[in-house]
């Protein structure tokens, strides 16, 4: 099935390669089609071609990692996973793994690629680099993680040399579907701790990463948001969505969907479970206004990873959705819960303030957002129930509608959608605007 699966991928995005970089190109001289030359001004990108070990063969072993979760049944739909329900239109089981491809399916239809590197003002690397991190991470390569990216870049400098040369990769760029963290180990650790050492390989410095979660100190990565679910086909299956999260009734205060915070020690998570225990039996509606306090939707051990349902209809239904950190400061549910129009709660900075800064402006955190340092509510005591039921309604309702405005910025629309629908600039094209800004910078200051 895996192999089955690897072949028509590879025959799809070559078909789609060649039609969209064939089409763009002739566009210049075409008054029909909506791009231009002039549109393309300072936006042109060449898509590296790479031999498919680096990039779709990598799918064939979607199931050979025991300890790793077998993320076959999620390449369909070209990553986006197998739909939630027969009938859905806008609702996939995605795996965040498969960013990588699902970024690779939607920048064949960027409308400014060109087939000569000589004009484009960037260039994008097709490889799945966390896929082929799962050697290192979980599989026989462990203890030689410091070879993690250099058979591209062998590659890069053995295949047309030029196009990395001409400006020692500072105008190159990919993405990976890992957090930073997993590939920052050090290339003098022996012997080696988890991950790998792709972002300290001086061979890749000046390559500009995409990252779902950055560190705090970025050198080359930019984060940008974990898929969803939620990838509408067109514009009125858009709407329809945005007008089911403005009806929707929030009936809960505030939520937590997630696992975690049983143990003893100390931690936002037990925090947050404690108090919601505890508001959810000394308060009522009559004082409070909300039929449930606090919503805990219990997601241990993944099970709630490729279920959106488990977790979207009660995102619905409350007003604010707590955002703890877990293994790492970020979460996949940060934009669940903007999708669904839940007000994120923050404990950390790293959760999203210090990342998401092309799609989540940092100065419009305190319109849409509220951060609650976590040492206060862990050490010192502070409700996190008392925070939020301060906030005057009307103000509450403000902070919703900004949530809604972002929604388009955070998800990730399916390829081949409407022509309506692309006028809306998704979390792909806020990334490539991001990214050629980046270069252009970068190459700027050379």
């Amino acid at each position: 099935m895996a192999y089955l699966t690897h072949f028509i991928l590879l025959l799809l995005i070559n078909l789609a390669s060649s039609q969209q970089i064939s089409n763009t190109e002739s566009s210049s001289s075409t008054t029909t089609n909506p791009t231009s030359t002039e549109d393309c001004n300072n936006r042109w990108i060449y898509i590296r071609n790479l031999p498919s070990r680096f990039n779709l063969d990598l799918l064939t072993n979607c199931s050979e990692y025991p300890i790793f979760d077998d993320f076959c049944p999620y390449l369909a739909n070209h990553g986006l996973g197998q739909k939630t329900h027969t009938k859905s239109r806008s609702w996939y089981r995605t795996d965040p793994l498969l960013l990588e491809l699902i970024f690779h399916r939607r920048i064949l239809e960027y409308p400014c690629l060109t087939n000569d590197p000589n004009v484009a003002n960037a260039v994008f690397l097709p490889y799945y680099g966390a896929i082929d991190s799962l050697k290192y991470l979980y599989g026989p390569d462990v203890n030689s993680s410091f070879q993690h990216g250099m058979g591209l870049f062998d590659f890069l400098q053995s295949d047309e040399p030029g196009i990395w040369n001409r400006h020692m990769g500072h105008d190159h760029f990919l993405v990976i579907s890992r957090p930073a963290w997993d590939f920052c180990q050090p290339l003098d650790n022996d012997p080696p701790i988890w991950g790998t050492s792709f972002l300290e390989l001086p061979e890749f410095y000046n390559v500009t990463v995409l990252v779902p979660e950055g560190r705090a100190w970025p050198w080359q990565e930019h984060a940008v948001p974990y898929p969803t679910s939620f990838h509408p086909p067109n514009l009125a299956c858009f709407e329809a969505w945005i007008q089911r999260v403005r009806r929707s009734r929030r009936v809960s205060l505030m939520l937590f969907a997630g696992g975690g915070g049983i143990g003893a020690s100390p931690n936002i998570r037990r925090s947050i479970r404690t108090e919601c225990e505890n508001a959810n039996t000394s308060m009522t509606k009559d004082n409070t206004g909300y039929s449930q306090i606090c919503h805990i939707v219990d997601c241990s051990n993944g099970i709630c990873e490729h279920d959106p349902i488990r977790y979207m209809r009660p995102m619905l239904q409350a007003t604010f959705c707590l955002q703890p950190p877990g293994d790492t400061p970020t979460r996949r549910s940060t934009f669940d819960a903007i999708t669904a129009g839940c007000i994120p709660v923050f404990f950390e900075e790293m959760s999203a303030r210090s990342q998401y800064r092309w799609h989540l402006p940092e100065e419009k955190y305190p319109e849409f957002s509220v951060f609650i340092p976590k040492e206060e509510v862990v050490f010192k005591g502070l409700k996190i129930l008392d925070v939020l039921m301060g906030i005057p309604r009307n103000e509450v309702r403000k902070m919703r509608e900004s949530v809604i405005e972002l929604i388009p910025r955070v998800m990730y629309r399916r390829h081949g959608s409407s022509l309506g629908l692309r006028t809306k600039k998704d979390a792909f094209d806020t990334a490539i605007d991001g990214a050629l800004q980046t270069i252009k910078d970068k190459l700027n200051d050379l």
